[in-house]
């Protein structure tokens, strides 16, 4: 891999955890205002070291051991730090099944928003479809279905892992709907310090997972996927603490996450059953996407 792709894919995922990230940010930002200082400092030291190294480090490394079981902890480490050849056969092996999972979760992601979750409209067709939401379970269960058709024709292992796909969005979306729940009576409770922490703390391990199933979209590689991701990590910490109320005027930044999103995860499906994806397509995607929306974005503030 050349310095040029390098430096693309690490760009590509620096744009895209910012992206991502933005409601996350937003929540960050509203939680810490009812804060006293010295649990902010708390958060925005400590968590970042949990967000950055615990959350983005970790998850990735599990997330290839849980495609390749057999390698063990040592294996995957050999095969992140290392060109052992018969390592990084297994795990080249294993990338079809974790493509079409994680390209599963995120088309799902996609479809919720724009089936069921408000937003600021920023092409045609949104505000009806958001009016028809109980179509959002009869197309998933549709997508699913011929996913996992195709994939038993290809490799029983491909069907499974879509279906791990789907359940990983249900369980994570359980998560997101019971923090907005817990965020309601932390605003109307006057909960203590300690509780927003642990909060904030799993609304950030809940959002990073949409950022590290989509960054394998753009590789496999998991130490270009730490990179990518931790830099992105400590951009939204910066746009938490001093940027956030500019970021929350360019209205549609959310629409650009989340057809970033579509996006990836088809990437990530076709991938899956062998069609050639050049390494600079998920990057060059999702900048022309995020910039189309940003320019829209900044065109509405004028």
């Amino acid at each position: 891999m050349d310095i040029l792709t390098i430096i693309l894919i690490v760009s590509g995922l620096v744009l895209f955890e910012t992206i991502s990230s933005v409601d996350n940010a937003i929540i960050n930002a509203q939680v810490l205002s009812t804060m006293g200082e010295r649990a902010k400092r708390w958060f925005l030291l400590w968590g970042l070291l949990i967000a950055v190294f615990l959350i983005r480090g970790l998850l990735p490394f599990l997330i290839v051991w849980i495609a390749n079981p057999d390698l063990g902890v040592a294996g995957i480490l050999s095969a992140t730090f290392s060109s052992d050849p018969v390592v990084v056969e297994a795990i080249e092996s294993s990338a079809p099944v974790l493509l079409i999972g994680g390209g599963t979760f995120l088309i799902f992601l996609f479809f919720h928003w724009l089936f069921l979750e408000t937003k600021n409209f920023g092409l045609r067709g949104e505000r009806f479809l958001l009016s028809q939401g109980v179509w959002f379970y009869a197309v998933t269960s549709v997508i699913l279905s011929a996913v996992v058709w195709f994939a038993l024709k290809v490799n029983p292992l491909m069907a499974f892992g879509a279906v791990v796909g789907s359940t990983a969005f249900f369980i994570t979306h359980g998560f997101k709907q019971n923090a907005q729940d817990q965020e309601k009576k932390l605003f109307s409770s006057g909960r203590s310090d300690l509780s927003k922490l642990f909060y904030l703390e799993v609304i950030d391990a809940t959002f990073s997972i949409d950022g590290v199933i989509g960054a394998f979209a753009f590789t496999l590689v998991v130490p270009l996927i730490l990179i990518g991701n931790g830099i992105g990590a400590f951009v939204v910490r910066e746009i938490t603490i001093h940027n956030i109320d500019r970021i929350k005027k360019y209205i549609f930044l959310k629409n650009g996450a989340m057809y970033s999103i579509f996006f990836l995860g088809v990437i990530m499906v076709l991938d899956s059953f062998g069609f050639h994806i050049p390494s600079w397509l998920s990057p060059v995607v999702t900048a022309l996407v995020v910039g189309y929306f940003f320019l829209k974005s900044k065109k509405a503030l004028a």
